[in-house]
This record gives C-alpha cells, sequence and structure tokens, in this order.
C-alpha cells in the first residue's frame, strides 16, 4: 500500500490506517479470534498503522492489539491514547495530569507487550491541565524513549498552537468525512500552517454512507449508533438521501460507496490518513481498495455539497462538550 507522511515530523504510515475500538466495544460483540485475523490480513495488505486507546474496553482492545501483533511489532506503526479518567472500568471524566500520563504510558506499554508506543495522543483536551503542561510531558516521554511522536485529538486550532509552541505535534485525529466537515473553516488550515498531519476517524460515517444500513432498527443495544442523533427519526430518513447521492456516484467506478467516502478523504490532502474500524475482513479488504481509486474533480464537487444537508448532531450534548471548536 503507497505510504504518507504525517505533517512535517518525518512519522510515515500506510496511506490508510485501522481503527481498532470496534473490536472491543460500542459496535456491538466482538469476536477476539476474528478480529487478530483482520489485524493480520491488514498487514498482509500494506496497512501499518493501528489505533486504539487505553479506555477502549477499556484496556481490552490494547490488550487484543498486543497479541495480535506479537512477534510482528517492526511490521506495525502503533498508536494510542491517554486522557480518560476510568473508575471501576467506566470513564468518568478527563485527566491529562502529569502523573497520569506517565501511569497510563506505562500501563499501555505493558497491555501491548511494546517497548515504545510510535504515537501518543491526547484523547480529549483536559480543560484542568494546561496545554503546555501536557505537550511538555509527553516531549519527556519522547525523551526517554517511552515515546515516539505525539498527537491531540479533537483539539481546537489555539490549544494545537500552544501544544505546538511547547512540542512539535506530528498529527491530528478529529472525526472528519463527507458529513463532518467542522474541521475546515479554522482547524484544518492551522494544521497546513504548523505541518500537522490529520488522523481522521469515522470516515464512513460510523458505517452510515456505506449504505449497508436500512433501518435504526439494524442496531442492537449494545450498538452506541441507536443512540447517535444522525441515526435517528427523521435525520436517520433524511440522511439516506446522501447516501444514495454516494452510492450513484459509486456505480459509476464500479466501486462501493465506502470506497468513495474514503477515496474523497485521500483526495483532500497528502497528509490525511483515515483509519476506518472494521472487524470484517471483507470490509478491511473493502476499504484497502479505496487507496487506488480516483474521483474525477466533478464528482469531488458534487460529493463536497453533502455536508449542507447532513441532519443531525454528530454526537449527544454530553460527548459534544469535550470536543473543542
Amino acid at each position: 500500500m503507497k505510504k504518507r507522511h504525517l505533517g512535517n515530523s518525518g512519522l510515515t504510515v500506510s496511506a490508510l490506517g485501522l481503527g481498532c475500538m470496534g473490536m472491543s466495544q460500542s459496535y456491538g460483540k466482538g469476536n477476539d479470534l476474528e478480529s487478530i485475523k483482520v489485524i493480520h490480513r491488514a498487514l498482509e495488505l500494506g496497512v501499518n498503522f493501528f489505533d486504539t486507546a487505553e479506555v477502549y474496553g477499556p484496556y481490552k482492545n490494547e490488550e487484543l492489539l498486543g497479541r495480535a501483533l506479537k512477534g510482528k511489532r517492526e511490521q506495525a506503526v502503533i498508536a494510542t491514547k491517554f486522557g480518560f479518567k476510568i473508575e471501576d472500568g467506566v470513564m468518568t471524566g478527563v485527566n491529562s495530569h502529569p502523573k497520569n500520563i506517565r501511569a497510563v504510558a506505562e500501563a499501555s506499554l505493558k497491555r501491548l507487550g511494546i517497548d515504545v508506543i510510535d504515537l501518543f495522543y491526547q484523547h480529549r483536551v483536559d480543560p484542568n491541565v494546561p496545554i503546555e503542561e501536557v505537550a511538555g510531558t509527553l516531549g519527556e516521554l519522547v525523551a526517554e524513549g517511552k515515546i515516539r511522536y505525539i498527537g491531540l485529538s479533537e483539539a481546537g486550532a489555539e490549544t494545537i498552537r500552544r501544544a505546538h509552541k511547547e512540542h512539535p505535534i506530528s498529527a491530528l485525529q478529529s472525526e472528519y468525512s463527507l458529513w463532518e466537515r467542522g474541521l475546515e473553516e479554522n482547524i484544518i488550515p492551522t494544521l497546513k500552517e504548523l505541518g500537522i498531519g490529520l488522523v481522521p476517524f469515522c470516515p464512513i460515517g460510523r458505517g452510515f454512507l456505506s449504505g449497508q444500513i436500512k433501518s435504526p432498527d439494524d442496531f442492537g443495544d449494545d450498538d452506541f449508533r441507536k443512540r447517535d442523533p444522525r441515526f435517528q427519526g427523521d435525520n436517520f430518513t433524511k440522511n439516506m438521501q446522501l447516501v444514495k447521492l454516494v452510492q450513484e456516484i459509486a456505480k459509476k467506478y464500479g466501486a462501493t460507496p465506502s470506497q468513495v467516502a474514503l477515496a474523497w478523504i485521500l483526495r483532500q490532502d497528502e497528509s490525511f490518513v483515515p483509519i476506518p474500524g472494521t472487524k470484517r475482513l471483507t470490509y478491511l479488504e473493502e476499504n484497502s481498495a479505496a487507496v487506488e481509486l480516483e474521483l474525477a474533480q466533478a464528482d469531488v464537487e458534487e460529493l463536497n455539497g453533502i455536508f449542507a444537508k447532513t441532519s443531525g448532531p454528530r454526537y449527544e450534548p454530553k460527548n459534544m462538550a469535550m470536543i473543542e471548536r
């Protein structure tokens, strides 16, 4: 698979990564054996960029990825995250105090079974800890050889600037897709100015843009999309019209809607590396093929108009409150 540089940091990864969260939470019951097969197949396809976090599970996803990559460490670029307060197995808030950052780094290294974390993100900005203190602590971990590169997730432009001034930031991870374009006005220009890469998560709109979802009733009670505003009521009905447009364009290329959604992101900038998540081999192989899909400019422009027609916020108020914009 083609490679991409995440900004100017020197971090090079496959043009498409693999989001591992859904293997352990949020999207129904997982199957560790199948998930490990997906991770191994990703390596065979040239996907080397794997995304996890301590809070996924919690802890289970890092352990799963560690088992899957045992004996294959040199083939992988591993990204994980800190920054949530976890009590009795439940996420109860944020915590980016230096002591916690260090504790999470050590615990993540053990769960992953590795000596160094390739990319360590702050999962959400902690309003109680100055970002300079966070970036400074991460810089110390780089100097100590515990991590190689540092990142932020869902941070606003001013926070990114302040952190980058303290220690170079390699990547920002945030939701970005055909139907979630909130980064374009202020944040993407900031990233380009500072030479920071973008790692879009949910690039297929939590699966909505794949065209595979026919009804909100398709989701079990253990699937968080059942409570996602864009998947409910009139929002669902209106957003299905957007999927039809993606499907029509996909037919022109003999491609799938998911491949079109990913190709659109890849077309935006050479330092964008989306991380579609899946726990199924068929979807992994389908997504990986998107790297070779070249969209015509006319189709890109038509797809650009989707966001204005998207119905509903991306999260319920509690989760929206944790995102800087």
